[in-house]
């Protein structure tokens, strides 16, 4: 905290608050790049999923070649929010409560919406013209107060010609967002319409979270809200909704996929009580036996699951997710060498296996093998294309290089892995000394100066430019309201 001057202070209130409403978890780890702060999840199976969950909604919104991410938030109150045109934010909590893939493709749909209508920009364009007003008022108010100084009643005036502004301009900014929302849920269906698929979902989690607030919200000043009232918005809602696709339901096989993620992320997330409080012995569902595996795994050791992953694999031999948990329990279990067999069959199955191929370089670096680790290079390379902020890739591709006595190169890698970390000064220091082992002017040496002089501007992240160096092709960097 700082002391603020008056001015200023307007400017804080309103920022405050739109960061507030906003709900932005609270930052648990620090990291440089476009998800700095945020506590995510990383997982190749769900991330396919969403990823085919809005192909179709980002088509039909005209946003296909705008390389818009879904972020998942290590947190598990029921919330998905949009902070800028290229991320979508959903909670852990809402994947693991939807019980349809339709329900989280209406809250996906939604927050398009947010995105089409350019709300964030609009909402900061929004909050400079309030914050100017509430500046102008401030600064009114204070001469007044100085004018009225003595005079009991010009000065009480001037204190409220101070408040004034900054009521009015709260309760402005409210009803912006509120018709934002409003815009949102109008796109959402729309989008919804034009794929051909149900919007039941999107009302049914929207009626949801409105009998829980109806209650509250019994009393209250609706311009004090920044969404619009619960019975107002399902009563228009109930309207946009009536499209010929309401009673259509979700693929069987795209219902099994949804099925399937959540129990990966009860078992991931949950202790084995309340696991097997949702997936029971007595159900003997793909699904359920995918939960039971994992939880087995994370808290009876690699030894007691293997039976039940390899049972999964048995009975559904082309699925990577399997040969992916196999790999994964094994290389925790220090078994890194049998890891590598699982996992390089999962990197051949599996439709975007960039974070596989991380996990597998690992178990080949792992095994102390220089063969293996040399192997394992281009592997992290073509991983780090997809992937330019993954530190742990950094430090797999440092030590990979360190078995090969290549010092340039690990200590380049070092650097990159502290930056995606967030350790600035760590990787200035590496990336100081890779500069004195690389040749002047050699793609490695460009890379670290990159680090030394970074900026902290977007555009210069020395991560992204990565891939300039290592590819024809420049990817673009990658609430529930």
């Amino acid at each position: 905290m700082r002391p603020v001057k008056p001015a200023a202070r307007a400017v804080a209130i309103a920022t405050s608050a739109a960061l507030v409403m906003s709900s932005i978890p609270v930052p648990v780890q620090a990291q440089t790049g476009a998800n700095a702060g945020i506590p995510m999840i990383r997982d190749a199976e769900t991330e396919q999923l969403l990823r085919d969950y809005t192909a179709p909604i980002f088509r039909a919104a005209g946003l296909s070649n705008q390389n818009i991410k879904v972020v998942i938030i290590n947190d598990n109150s029921f919330n998905a929010f949009v902070m800028d045109a290229h991320r979508i934010f959903i909670n852990l909590g809402a994947l693991k409560e939807a019980t349809t893939p339709n329900q989280v493709i209406g809250v996906l749909a939604h927050e398009t919406g947010h995105i089409v209508g350019g709300h964030l920009s609009k909402l900061r364009q929004e909050l400079a013209n309030i914050q100017t007003a509430m500046i102008i008022g401030m600064l009114l108010g204070a001469g007044a107060m100085v004018a009225g100084h003595g005079n009991s009643d010009m000065g009480n005036v001037g204190a409220a010609v101070i408040t004034a502004p900054q009521a009015l301009g709260m309760n402005t900014l409210l009803s912006y967002q509120r018709a934002q929302e409003e815009s949102a849920d109008r796109a959402g269906v729309r989008f919804l319409t034009m794929t051909g698929q149900s919007a039941k979902g999107m009302y049914d989690t929207f009626k949801k979270f409105a009998d829980e607030s109806l209650f509250s919200a019994h009393g209250a000043n609706p311009y004090a809200q920044n969404h619009p009232m619960p019975q107002e918005r399902m009563d228009a809602l109930a309207e946009l909704v009536k499209t010929p696709y309401w009673a259509k339901k979700d693929p069987p096989e795209l219902q099994f996929r949804h099925d399937m993620m959540r129990a990966k992320l009860y078992g991931f997330s949950e202790r084995p009580n309340v696991v097997l409080a949702h997936y029971p012995l007595s159900d003997t569902s793909m699904p359920a036996r995918y939960a039971r595996a994992i939880s087995a795994y994370r808290f009876g050791g690699a030894q007691s699951a293997m039976a039940q992953i390899d049972g999964l694999i048995q009975a559904m031999p082309n699925n990577p997710y399997f040969y992916e948990l196999k790999g994964q329990a094994l290389l925790e279990g220090a078994h890194p060498a049998q890891a590598i067999a699982p996992l390089r069959r999962a990197v051949e199955l599996a439709p975007s296996p960039a974070l596989i191929q991380i996990l597998l370089a690992q178990a080949m670096v792992a095994t102390n093998d220089p063969k293996m680790a040399e192997e394992a290079i281009p592997i992290l390379r073509a991983a780090l294309l997809k992937e330019p902020e993954a530190a742990d890739a950094y430090t797999t591709l440092a030590m990979a290089y360190g078995r090969k006595n290549d010092l340039a190169d690990a200590d380049l890698a070092s650097a990159q892995a502290a930056f995606a970390r967030g350790d600035n000064k760590t990787a200035r220091e590496l990336a100081e000394r890779a500069k004195q082992r690389f040749p002047i002017g050699s793609p490695g040496w460009v890379r670290a100066d990159d680090i030394v002089a970074f900026n902290k501007n977007r555009r210069d992240n020395p991560l992204f430019k990565f891939q300039v160096n290592t590819s024809t092709e420049r990817p673009q960097p990658g609430q529930l309201q």
